[in-house]
C-alpha cells in the first residue's frame, strides 16, 4: 500500500506548516545553522522559484492529475515492490499536502531555508524524493531481454 506513506507525509507537512504559521510571522526568519540552514516563513503563490504565481486553477487541475495518476498506477505495482511503493507514496501525499494549502488560501507556506535553494516544505521534499527514487528505481531495472528464438 501507498496510502501509510502518504498519510506520514501529509501529517508531517500539516504539522510542520502548522506550527510555521503559529508560531512566526512571514517572512520571519530563524537561523539554526547561520548562513546555512534556516527556517524562514514565505507563502509561495506559485511552484518552486515562484513559477507561475498566482495560477491557482492550474496548479489545482495539474495536482488533480498527479494524485489520480499515481493513484492509476499504484494499482499495477506489486506488493514486493517496497520502494517503488514507498516513493509513490510520497509523491502521492506530497501533492496533498500542497493540494490543501492551495485549496485554503491559494498559496503554499514553505519554510525549509538551506540559503543556497528557494525556501521549500516537507510535502516538497517528500515529492522530490519520491520522484528521486522512481528515477532511480527506472534506471536500475533490467531492461527487457531480447526474446530468444528456439
Amino acid at each position: 500500500m501507498i496510502w501509510p506513506f502518504a498519510a506520514l507525509v501529509v501529517i508531517l507537512d500539516r504539522i510542520t506548516k502548522w506550527l510555521v504559521v503559529t508560531r512566526m510571522k512571514p517572512l520571519e526568519s530563524i537561523p539554526l545553522i547561520p548562513g546555512v540552514f534556516h527556517l524562514t516563513y514565505v507563502r509561495n503563490p506559485g511552484a518552486a522559484f515562484g513559477v507561475l504565481a498566482y495560477r491557482r486553477d492550474f496548479f489545482l487541475i495539474v495536482t488533480a492529475l498527479v494524485i489520480a495518476s499515481v493513484l492509476y498506477y499504484s494499482k499495477y505495482v506489486s506488493k514486493d515492490q517496497v520502494f517503488l511503493r514507498a516513493s509513490l507514496g510520497l509523491q502521492l501525499g506530497g501533492a496533498i499536502g500542497n493540494l490543501i494549502d492551495r485549496l485554503r488560501s491559494g498559496l503554499v507556506v514553505d519554510f525549509l531555508d538551506f540559503r543556497v535553494w528557494p525556501v521549500f516544505n516537507v510535502a516538497d521534499s517528500a515529492i522530490v524524493v519520491g520522484t528521486g527514487v522512481v528515477i532511480l528505481l527506472l534506471l536500475k531495472s533490467p531492461r527487457d531481454a531480447p526474446a530468444r528464438e528456439g
